[in-house]
């Protein structure tokens, strides 16, 4: 048995709950990758999995091997990086979760990075929560706002800029506020991000202005929060790469130009302190780059 084929099949049946899906994704067959697993199975004299009528579920000895598992993979591949051809070809698969309106911005790019590496495949998750980034292998996230986990590696890549904004539809029913406190008299719509949405940040240049909000109407996807926002549901904090275009297309007004919203840092997460296997140091270099290119989400503005 080759130990490493086998960590690999055993990650992507924890992955996708699924022999036949992760012999798909792998290019074995379903056959091949059971006999994997059952070889590490009886190599270690443990169960990996539960296997019903209605799925897979990974056993207590599963989940303690899972962790493990991760980093002797990463292992292997940091050892190919560090000896191998430096001039090879990046390949793989990266799964990148990202929020969602840095999804739609990344979609519209993401065709030159796999233009340039061909071997190179992206699983692009827009998430607006945090992952668990061992349990739901995910190699690299984005997240807004400062780093919580110790346990991972994090750096910032950039800055968020937001708008508050209402449609004309609104604003023609009540006007706009033009101060932070004026907020508690509007319908307030929250993107909620893992329970933080119901808080709004604004700036005058010398201070903060925290609002605790009661929203009339909280959800917890970007797309929706904007969407409700162009159809007159109420006043609402947008990403500039949702706002922007629409302000410009005169479908939502930008309010309180004198109290611009809090810049929260955009932050790349990833589950090792090991050196970074060449697919996601090739993705992270893209996300970098990508985010420097627009001026709204650079630190020097």
């Amino acid at each position: 048995m080759d130990l490493v084929v086998a960590i690999r099949s055993f990650l992507r049946v924890a992955e996708t709950g699924s022999f036949s899906a992760a012999a798909l994704d792998l290019g074995l067959t379903q056959s091949s990758v059971s006999r994997q697993i059952a070889g590490l199975e009886d190599h270690y004299a443990i169960r990996l999995f539960h296997r019903t009528t209605s799925g897979l579920s990974l056993t207590a000895d599963g989940e303690r091997t899972l962790p493990v598992a991760l980093q002797v993979l990463e292992a292997v591949e940091s050892l190919g990086e560090t000896v191998g051809n430096p001039g090879s070809p990046v390949r793989g698969r990266v799964r990148l979760s990202v929020p969602t309106p840095l999804g739609l911005y990344l979609s519209d790019r993401i065709s030159a990075l796999l233009d340039q590496n061909p071997l190179l495949d992206i699983e692009l998750l827009l998430r607006d929560h945090p992952s668990d980034l061992i349990e739901d292998g995910i190699d690299l996230e984005i997240r807004l706002g400062p780093a919580v986990d110790s346990s991972l590696v994090s750096r910032r890549i950039g800055w968020t800029t937001a708008y508050l904004v209402a449609s004309p539809a609104y604003l023609a029913r009540r006007p706009g506020p033009d101060t932070p406190a004026a907020l508690s008299n509007h319908d307030c719509i929250c993107y909620d991000r893992g329970g933080r949405g119901s808080r709004w940040t604004f700036s005058d240049g010398s201070r903060d202005h925290v609002v605790e909000l009661r929203p009339r109407l909280r959800s917890d996807n970007a797309v929706a929060v904007y969407r409700a926002a162009l159809a007159g549901a109420g006043v609402t904090l947008l990403s500039h790469i949702l706002a922007e275009p629409a302000i410009a297309a005169g479908q939502l007004v930008p309010l309180m130009p004198g109290y611009p919203p809090a810049r929260l840092p955009i932050v790349a997460v990833y589950p090792s302190r090991r050196n970074m296997a060449p697919r996601v140091r090739a993705v992270l270099d893209f996300l970098i780059d990508a985010i420097a290119r627009d001026k709204a989400m650079r630190a020097e503005r």
